[in-house]
């Protein structure tokens, strides 16, 4: 499709000038006919410039110009016709309505005078202005109809990509709100069951012995927290606009996440830099999400571990580094990757990012790297 300009806010398309170039280049080669009529000519290729914007006008002055060529050189006539004619299949082909007839009308007319005065033969006359003038109408007509069937077809494959993105939307939510009602009735309910249980038995159990009620106060504390997930998760289930971890809330859940290892047994090393909390919404929950899983990991699974460390850093170039490495003795069970690394991964990924998990220099290391939000570049054709 030719490159569209604007001039003075009118649209230009450069190709419009090659009749302007043609006659330039014919008049010293041809070298035939007086000034006037290669005014005549030059005229014709200066109005075909703006056939594009103004079809009507140009179309009726083609015509005026080719009635006043009657007494041109051939070559002259020739190009006048020509331009003429292409006046008429652009004005067909471009503009809708019967009316555009009035436009037409005028370079038929021309047409036949032109023939007229050059054989005084109706026969010949009336031949020729159906052939030239006849072809340039079917043949605008013909490809009128082609753009408006192109028209036509796009408008539909808009409407049925419209309607398919609107079903996919309605599946999609459809899946949320079942998930979002099963976490709720399901996995909610056994988790509120289980910290109800664990509160009747700290109340029984009183403080008899320190051991076991900070274990108890633990899981408690662990239980609510996963309560708390559950139920902002339902939320970003049934409304999916909702953000799952606010900006500010971001170092505060990583300090919580590093807190709620620690006091289970294993000492975490926190370095988090605090530029994560101006990250978007998808890039925060990667971030906390892969250190809960790696920490977790650690805890669970690196045996004789004396500590983990956690490093979140925010570079100069907006890339995000995540890094949870500990000194344990990598157990049996981290030789059979479950569905949490599976999982991550397909986090990391969804961010264009790279996701690696493997033995380290000493102990287990998961890394994670997201890379910056890019942002569409404007432009226009």
């Amino acid at each position: 499709m030719p490159a569209v300009q604007k001039i003075a806010g009118v649209p230009f398309v450069p190709a419009r000038l090659l009749p302007l170039v043609l006659v330039a280049v014919a008049v010293p080669v041809l070298g035939s006919g007086g000034a006037l009529d290669w005014v005549l000519a030059f005229a014709a290729a200066v109005l075909t410039v703006g056939g594009g914007t103004w079809p009507y006008a140009v179309t009726v002055a083609q015509a005026v110009l080719l009635a006043a060529a009657a007494d041109s050189t051939v070559p002259a006539r020739f190009v006048v016709q020509f331009l003429a004619l292409y006046a008429v299949l652009e004005v067909l082909m471009r503009r809708d309505g019967w009316w555009r007839a009035a436009a037409v009308v005028p370079c038929w007319v021309a047409t036949a005078t032109l023939w007229w005065t050059l054989t005084g033969d109706f026969a010949r006359t009336a031949l020729a202005t159906a052939v030239l003038a006849g072809s340039a109408t079917i043949l605008g007509v013909h490809m009128w109809s082609l753009r408006r069937w192109m028209r036509q077809y796009h408008a539909q494959v808009a409407e049925l990509t419209r309607l398919r993105s609107v079903e996919a939307a309605a599946v999609r939510a459809a899946e949320r709100g079942a998930i979002a009602r099963e976490l709720h009735d399901l996995v909610a309910h056994h988790v509120a069951s289980i910290v109800l249980r664990v509160g009747v038995v700290r109340h029984v159990a009183g403080t008899a012995d320190a051991r076991v009620a900070e274990v108890l106060d633990d899981v408690h504390a662990t239980g609510n927290a996963a309560l708390g997930d559950l139920r902002e998760l339902v939320h970003v289930l049934r409304d999916p606009a909702a953000p799952l971890l606010e900006p500010a809330d971001l170092l505060g859940a990583l300090d919580a996440v590093a807190t709620r290892i620690e006091q289970a047994g294993l000492p975490v090393t926190s370095e988090v830099d605090a530029a994560v909390a101006r990250l978007d919404a998808v890039r925060r929950l990667a971030v906390l999400r892969v250190a809960q899983e790696g920490l977790t990991n650690a805890l669970r699974h690196a045996e004789h571990a004396t500590g983990a460390r956690l490093r979140v850093s925010v570079g100069e170039d907006d890339v995000v580094r995540i890094e949870v490495i500990d000194d344990g003795r990598p157990s049996a069970a981290r030789d059979r990757p479950g569905y949490g690394l599976a999982g991550l991964s397909e986090r990391v990924d969804a961010v264009g990012g790279a996701f690696e998990a493997g033995p380290g220099v000493r102990g287990w290391r998961l890394a994670a790297v997201l890379p910056p939000v890019r942002m569409p570049s404007g432009g226009g054709a």
